[in-house]
């Protein structure tokens, strides 16, 4: 157990660790978007795949803007990153904008204290988001008529659908936390509620026989 646990409620914690996971799956993918189009990280001027990662990990962290999206976040980012006329290195682009719309979901915060809210409506957004990302790298095509990105594979030979898997695990995770906080505000009306009831209808009773 950590001391700033301390400072966080079941959902707070839960929330954090959602992040958490969302961001390490995300990273995965950019390991598996760079491993399969090597050109990208070579667009970037990056030495290798490994430097790549890192300068994005390290931008994401420090919520750093990413030079070759002008300025542009959250989903402005997302869609510049995957607009087929985008010629930098799609794949930090797509990671950093992606990290940043995560972000943004939960706050802008990667760890969420007791004096940070969450919007389930924001959560969930990010999970249809996730969706029409993974739609769009799966089909979108170069003015060429090449795959903008190479990613799942499914042949007579192979089946990756690695990427598949890791889009789903983001999705669920967000999904999952949008229900835990809008039952947590239900259940906080319904606490409400029935403390009211309680003022008038659920008073103990005496057990002591009156003396006469």
């Amino acid at each position: 157990m950590e001391a700033k646990e301390w400072g966080q409620s079941d959902v707070n914690r839960m929330a954090t660790l959602s992040m958490q996971a969302n961001l390490q799956s995300l990273y995965t993918l950019m390991d598996k978007l760079y491993r399969r189009n090597p050109q990208e990280w070579r667009k970037g001027g990056f030495d290798s795949r490994e430097q790549a990662m890192k300068a994005v990990k390290e931008a994401v962290e420090k919520q750093q803007p990413w030079p070759d999206l002008m300025d542009q976040r959250d989903i402005q980012g997302m869609s510049m990153a995957l607009a087929p006329e985008f010629s930098s290195d799609r794949v930090a682009a797509f990671t950093w904008a992606t990290a940043d719309m995560l972000i943004t979901a939960y706050g802008g915060r990667t760890t969420l204290y007791l004096i940070h809210g969450l919007d389930a409506q924001t959560v969930y957004n990010a999970s249809r988001n996730l969706e029409i990302a993974n739609w769009m790298l799966t089909h979108r095509k170069l003015a060429n008529g090449q795959p903008m990105l190479l990613t799942n594979e499914i042949n007579t030979s192979e089946r990756n659908l690695s990427f598949e898997r890791e889009f789903g695990k983001m999705i669920a995770r967000n999904d999952l936390m949008a229900d835990v906080v809008s039952e947590k505000y239900r259940r906080a009306v319904i606490g409400y509620v029935q403390g009211l009831a309680g003022g008038s209808l659920l008073q103990f009773l005496p057990v002591q026989a009156v003396a006469h």
